[in-house]
């Protein structure tokens, strides 16, 4: 008996099946294109990405047949929509959440319904990476294709629905399209009124974990899986990834370093609406029940990648680029400020006219201070958005760190002196993965509890605990970080590239 996990991301998919007690038995993983027919659009095409899950779902099936899957769960990224007739054909491509189509009826209906009230709804802070503006640009400008679809379904639903399942919408995904009512756990009438799209074309909200079906005999001979494997509602990566690293109650939080930078904290009890939307903050169901998410991001590894290209371009094709790099940093907080607005910082801000500053610069500057900085103050970003949850009752008592960046033992340490909050990284960082298995399990009785899972999936590698002293530098070091945008603000304003 073995579970499996599915994880759709932007740039390709991952599958693996993970025995009941935790061990790996296979994994494959296929890449996809994003395409860009023109500028400010990006789409991932509908029947690659599916042809792309089959493959990857085939072969690790194929490798399992001495362990059967029993059942299956997926994790995606959020917002993509695919339109689709209810006889399971695939109509049309995926438009993402970085197209910049549909910024009008954002517009629209921030003046007509008002971010306040639409808060207390949907806690989102509108914008036009979320669904609903993309079905209305697609209503608008491919009026044939919106009439044709029966359903517009998630990728994590879409995966359910074309092995065979009925049309659902797991509920942190359809926390993301902005036409989902948070304290009913449903769709919202008012929002569907607005937008004029008919509940019945989008699939019924579950909670994530809810058993939806089994995977179809056809499909199932098709992918090399056993008879009646149970489909699982799955959920939004980022809550898959809480799951999957261990963060299953309230104070825990989730620090996912790639590409971006994504602080996930777990909490029971969602603070007041005005508070929340006052510092730009989101609200999301965990898997779990009675558990609630929030998500802080900004560039991360984008930031170090840039670095290293640009001041260690002689040794870039070095597979120890980076322990050679970290070997270069100073012990102690640098002196030097840097303002990771080097793409303009999404959230908890938007400020589309900044860009990146790094101060105090001397010739004695050595490269590894440069990075140094780089990894402190873009972890400070966060550092005021965590206070503010703090003061409304959201509190976090250790960070678990995924993701390439959580390699790197110099980067945990500086988080945790910074936060003053221990740093654990677990043994397996493909959170999201390891999240979708796990719940596929628990939801099925493999595992009597959450707890069960994450004593059988999750183990520690190391745990970073903060350093009194650097933290106290840290404190110090933080107030001096808050004064850098304020005090450039109007210059960059002049210097920054039209985004």
């Amino acid at each position: 008996m073995s579970l499996l996990g599915i994880d759709l991301g932007t740039s390709g998919c991952k599958v693996a099946a993970f025995a009941a007690h935790g061990q790996c038995l296979a994994q494959a993983s296929r890449p996809y294109d994003m395409r860009q027919s023109q500028a400010g659009w990006a789409v991932l095409d509908s029947h690659e990405v599916w042809a792309r899950v089959r493959e990857a779902i085939r072969e690790v099936a194929s490798r399992t047949s001495h362990d059967p899957i029993t059942a299956l769960a997926t994790s995606s990224f959020g917002e993509a929509m695919v339109p689709v007739s209810r006889d399971r054909r695939i109509l049309g491509n995926s438009i993402l959440c970085m197209d910049a189509r549909g910024a009008e009826h954002v517009a629209r209906l921030e003046q007509e319904l008002g971010q306040e009230a639409f808060y207390r709804i949907n806690p989102n802070i509108l914008g036009p990476q979320y669904s609903l503006p993309k079905l209305l640009w697609l209503r608008e400008h491919e009026p044939a294709l919106f009439q044709q679809a029966d359903h517009f379904l998630l990728w994590g639903d879409l995966v359910a629905f074309l092995l065979g399942c009925e049309p659902v919408t797991a509920n942190s995904l359809a926390n993301r399209t902005l036409l989902f009512d948070l304290a009913r756990n449903d769709w919202s009438d008012e929002l569907l009124a607005w937008s004029g799209i008919a509940r019945q074309r989008l699939g019924r909200v579950v909670p994530g974990g809810t058993v939806i079906g089994e995977v179809a005999p056809a499909v199932a001979a098709e992918l090399n899986l056993p008879r009646g494997v149970k489909v699982v509602a799955g959920g939004h990566d980022q809550c898959c990834n809480a799951l999957g690293s261990g963060c299953i109650e309230a104070g825990t939080a989730v620090c996912g370093i790639g590409t971006f930078e994504c602080i996930t904290p777990c909490y029971a009890q969602i603070p007041p609406a005005a508070q929340m939307l006052a510092e730009n903050l989101n609200v999301e169901h965990h898997l779990l029940p009675g558990l609630y998410v929030s998500f802080l991001f900004n560039q991360a590894g984008a930031l170090v990648k840039w670095f290293r290209d640009t001041f260690a371009a002689d040794v870039a094709g070095d597979e120890e680029i980076y322990a050679r790099l970290n070997a270069e940093l100073p012990v102690e907080p640098t002196r030097l400020l840097t303002l990771p607005h080097f793409t303009p910082p999404l959230w908890p801000r938007s400020i589309p006219d900044s860009a990146g500053v790094i101060l105090g610069l001397r010739t004695s500057t050595t490269r590894g201070e440069i990075l140094k900085s780089i990894m402190e103050c873009e972890t400070l970003y966060f550092a005021d958005a965590m206070q503010s949850l703090q003061r409304m009752g959201v509190h976090t008592n250790s960070f678990i760190a995924t993701g390439g960046g959580a390699r790197s033992d110099a980067w945990l340490q500086i988080k945790a002196d910074i936060f003053g909050i221990p740093f654990i990284r677990p043994r397996i960082s493909e959170g999201s993965l390891l999240g979708a298995a796990m719940l596929a399990g628990i939801s099925t009785g493999v595992f009597a509890s959450a707890g069960e899972a994450a004593s059988r999936f999750v183990a520690e590698d190391r745990t970073f605990l903060p350093d009194p002293a650097r933290h106290a530098l840290y404190k110090e070091k933080a107030a001096l970080y808050r004064q850098i945008f304020p005090a450039t603000r109007e210059l960059l304003k002049q210097i920054a590239p039209t985004p």
